[in-house]
């Protein structure tokens, strides 16, 4: 695609965004990026910017006039929620609004016939914003009783001396949390935004196959922290707690982490090669 000059009123626009969207990345990065949950926000970003600019250039799509109206009213509504967010200090509303608010303004420059060329980009990009702390207790919660309740009648099952209640966990004389980081929220959307990358990357003209990695995310990122929660059972149970929450609980997180990257890719694989060995037999 070749690019027009930019015209003083673009020149405009875009400095109003970087003046609305540098605070808002600010305190994204200062409360979300620092944190276990949201480290993977800068790379997703990067990428995802990266990806941006290289399918903006290879669409081929035209440009179809917006509809300007509602376009404006829309983009006007998610400015105002922008704006009550920011002095109410509820940062997940105010990313996810000004958020809103570029996607618009993106179809009021380009059209939508390029954002639907575009869409995996701008919703990769949406990885980088934190979630509603409603949202994160909705998804964890019922993951980490889930993942409580199995890994203790598994190891009750085999004799140990173990219990919970709800996400606490008693073996012997040492008591555990699961945490939300055990529970596979920060796994989910690191996976997610890893996953998603390289499935976009490798399958970009197969929706099908995309569609497969994404379907096996969580399920992969469910049973990994079930293998990790279950690693620290034992090491808190044989080795003391102290052992359980230091070095190897860092190690344990990190090695489940990347058998699950693993995971993915060759199920990915296994899954393409069972397509193409029935598009053969067809």
């Amino acid at each position: 695609m070749r690019f027009p000059p930019p015209t003083p009123a673009n020149l405009v626009l875009a400095l109003a965004c970087v003046v609305l969207a540098l605070p808002m990345l600010y305190n994204v990065a200062k409360f979300s990026w620092s944190t276990e949950q949201g480290g993977h926000g800068p790379l997703v970003l990067a990428t995802g910017l990266w990806l941006l600019w290289r399918e903006y250039k290879q669409s081929d799509a035209p440009r179809v006039p917006p509809r300007p109206l509602l376009a404006s009213l829309a983009i006007g509504v998610l400015l105002i929620v922008f704006f009550l967010a920011r002095v109410t200090g509820i940062l997940e509303i105010e990313a996810f609004a000004i958020y809103g608010a570029f996607l618009v303004g993106a179809y009021l420059l380009w059209g939508g016939a390029i954002l639907r060329q575009l869409w995996f980009p701008l919703l990769y990009l949406a990885l980088t914003l934190p979630p509603p702390d409603t949202v994160v207790a909705a998804v964890t919660q019922p993951i980490k009783i889930l993942i409580s309740q199995t890994a203790v009648s598994l190891l009750h099952g085999l004799g140990y001396p173990i219990a919970n209640s709800g996400v606490m966990i008693q073996i012997a004389q040492y008591e555990l949390l699961v945490a939300a980081a055990c529970a596979g929220l920060n796994s989910i959307l690191s996976l997610s935004a890893i996953c998603l990358f390289y499935g976009y990357l490798r399958h970009r003209s197969d929706f099908a196959q995309l569609s497969l990695i994404a379907l096996a995310i969580i399920p992969v990122a469910i049973l990994s922290n079930f293998v990790r929660v279950l690693v620290l059972i034992l090491i808190t149970y044989y080795f003391g707690e102290a052992a359980a929450q230091g070095f190897l609980h860092n190690f344990a997180g990190l090695t489940m982490f990347l058998a699950a990257i693993i995971s993915i890719f060759a199920y990915d694989e296994l899954v393409d090669r069972i397509r193409s060995g029935m598009r053969r037999a067809a």
